[in-house]
């Protein structure tokens, strides 16, 4: 049986309460994580945090460097990166702080999933158009076995979101399923 593994990324305050479409996501995520943790499914939670002094943002990064750019929301030791109050982790869930759109990426992530037998990654969080496309792809091309929440993740861009929900992640081998069906099935 492989264990799996319920992924939650981005969903810290900063950009829940500052994004309404991230916002969206929270009722969905406040019953598929006690589901997980009642099932023994380990929570692993993703937060996106740069350096204040900017030094890990690369010369002609526009993206990440805009993202640096608007104040302190995206500074690794503002209160605004830390997973949202109304799905914080339990004591001992791990929380991984990523520098870039995969959790896989310069993160221990792998190391993590591995440690604990995880072959099979549960992924919600956002923006689908960033933060869960980049893992998705990063996650199949390490082998795991991948399930996409629809309605656990979402974009300010609805139609991209539609579009690999719908679309892309099915294409590429991946269950899409809401978060309902997941819980009825654990």
């Amino acid at each position: 049986m492989t264990t799996t593994a319920l992924i939650v990324g981005d969903l810290q305050a900063g950009i829940v309460d500052n994004y309404p479409f991230a916002a969206g996501v929270l009722p969905v995520m406040e019953k598929v994580i006690p589901a997980a943790r009642a099932a023994g499914v380990p929570v692993v939670f993703v937060r996106f945090g740069l350096r204040a002094s900017g030094l890990d943002i690369g010369v002609g990064n526009g993206v990440v460097g805009g993202l640096h750019g608007v104040g302190t929301l995206f500074h690794e030791e503002s209160p605004e990166t830390q997973v949202h109050a109304r799905i914080e982790p339990l004591p001992g869930e791990a929380v991984v702080l990523k520098r870039r759109a995969s959790a896989f990426s310069g993160t221990d992530l792998d190391r993590l999933l591995r440690a604990q037998g995880v072959g099979s990654i549960v992924l919600t969080g956002v923006a689908t158009g960033a933060m869960v496309a980049a893992t998705f792809f990063d996650a199949a091309d390490r082998d795991y076995r991948l399930t996409v929440l629809s309605d656990g993740c979402a974009d300010g861009e609805p139609d991209v979101h539609d579009f690999l929900v719908s679309r892309l992640f099915p294409a590429r081998g991946a269950e899409v399923v809401t978060g309902e069906e997941w819980i009825a099935r654990l």
